[in-house]
């Protein structure tokens, strides 16, 4: 109970601890007074500039799509009752992606700075619908799962062919960067457009907290005591879809931080799904901006993307947890 009880306080401050490093590091470092002066916006005109037209704003999405994917993630997990569900592997991620992916080879995101945010956030909702008939024709977590494998597997056909289509290098560009994920050139006004749907998502998951513990006792005994099993699927898949689209919007696909969020933060919580909804935003928030911050100081000749550290650190992981479950330690 004492970890539990100190566990959002000290999240919530290596968070801000990361955000302020991040704005400190670069390619080239800023001393800690000058960020501060920039922050309170009595720095000079270049260094206001890199804290706050450069470097904040990439913090602060890398950090909004971690704690997005990471709520999403620990949700879905209490939902289907399993450690390996999460948007990237239920496909969720893939689709929202095809959807803005497409909206960029047609040319459509030219016309209004909305049509992508909405078209991912379509993909992922249409992707997490599907997910949730599924659900409710089949009783196996595993039978899911590979359902959402076969959704990732055919949304990421599509993207190559989208891309082996295209019809310029520019807009080849911009869809490769849409699939491998970054927070590079991020500004507030790309923020803006989406914290609303990540904001509306994550309301509607905290919602669902009481229900995701209930989940624990079994669909039967839940429904039991007054669960509402169709209303509470429909809420999470809600909200899990518009966060996560939200995030794709926002810097592409991110995959496996979803899984590893939650699975650090569940044994610190009791194994309670409702009480590690908020650590495990927290945490997935706090492992991108520091995945971002190697990005941008790993010495290459060309920037890494964020999706394909993140992924690189997180399909191990992944590996491990799906061994464990192997191996009944779960």
């Amino acid at each position: 109970m004492t970890v539990a009880r100190w566990l959002n306080p000290c999240l919530l401050f290596a968070c801000l601890l990361a955000l302020f490093a991040a704005c400190l590091l670069g390619s080239t470092s800023l001393p800690a007074e000058r960020v501060v002066a920039a922050l309170l916006g009595q720095a000079e005109h270049g260094e206001h500039i890199v804290v706050w037209s450069i470097r904040l704003p990439r913090a602060l999405a890398a950090f909004l799509v971690g704690a997005a994917l990471g709520l999403s993630g620990a949700a879905l997990q209490g939902l289907l009752r399993n450690p390996l569900a999460e948007p990237g592997v239920l496909g969720v991620s893939a689709t929202a992606s095809l959807a803005a992916t497409t909206t960029l080879y047609y040319g459509l995101a030219a016309y209004s700075a909305w049509v992508l945010p909405i078209a991912a956030i379509t993909g992922a909702l249409l992707a997490t619908a599907f997910l949730a008939i599924a659900a409710v024709r089949t009783q196996s977590v595993v039978t899911l799962i590979l359902i959402g494998v076969g959704l990732s597997s055919f949304a990421g056909a599509a993207m190559s062919l989208i891309l082996n289509l295209a019809p310029n290098p520019f807009s080849l560009s911009d869809m490769v960067n849409w699939m491998l994920g970054s927070v590079a050139n991020r500004s507030f006004t790309d923020i803006g457009l989406v914290f609303p749907f990540i904001l509306l998502g994550a309301v509607i998951l905290l919602t669902t907290r009481r229900g995701l513990s209930a989940l624990t006792l079994g669909e039967e005994a839940a429904n039991g005591i007054g669960l509402n099993l169709q209303r509470q699927r429909i809420y999470t898949v809600l909200g899990a879809g518009l966060a996560t689209g939200a995030s794709v919007a926002l810097a592409g696909v991110i995959g496996f931080v979803g899984i590893v969020a939650p699975h650090l933060i569940r044994p610190l919580v009791g194994y309670d799904p409702a009480r590690s909804l908020i650590p495990s935003a927290l945490l997935s928030g706090l492992i991108l901006v520091l995945a971002d911050i190697g990005v941008r100081l790993i010495p290459t000749s060309s920037e890494l993307k964020l999706g394909v550290v993140a992924a690189l650190i997180g399909a191990p992981v992944f590996v491990w947890i799906a061994m464990q479950r192997r191996a009944g330690h779960e």
